[in-house]
């Protein structure tokens, strides 16, 4: 991963992480481009910024849920394209199981500012 695109993601996962602590959808959605795509832990395909905090507002209200990234990649693809993978790990402090799940991040370069613009998680666990 080279630095800039390791700073721009970093910078990123770290506003997400705390937006998610939070469960703060405004904050959340604030983080991704106008026209982005999210899929998340339900099948059902959401767009745009409206459609991610629709996503965060609709997740249960734990008490104190965290979000830490393992194993991340990333490559700067164009001047204004990163390409991420990474594996999260959610603890949901004993409210339900934890979760650990695949992510790929695609993020854009938006109004001079890093957006996510496709957001997919899948079950770490092989379907096949």
């Amino acid at each position: 991963m080279s630095s800039e695109a390791d700073a721009i993601v970093s910078a990123v996962i770290a506003k997400w992480c705390a937006g998610f602590a939070k469960l703060d959808a405004a904050a959340l959605s604030s983080l991704y481009a106008k026209d982005a795509f999210f899929f998340g832990s339900n099948p059902k395909l959401y767009r745009g910024r409206g459609g991610v905090a629709d996503y965060f507002d609709g997740l249960p209200r734990w008490r104190k849920p965290s979000a830490t990234f393992s194993e991340v990649n990333a490559v700067q693809a164009s001047p204004d394209l990163i390409n991420m993978a990474a594996t999260i790990a959610f603890d949901l402090a004993g409210e339900r199981d934890d979760l650990v799940v695949k992510m790929s991040w695609v993020l854009i370069r938006e109004e001079g500012e890093w957006k996510i613009v496709n957001h997919h998680a899948s079950s770490q666990a092989p379907l096949i």
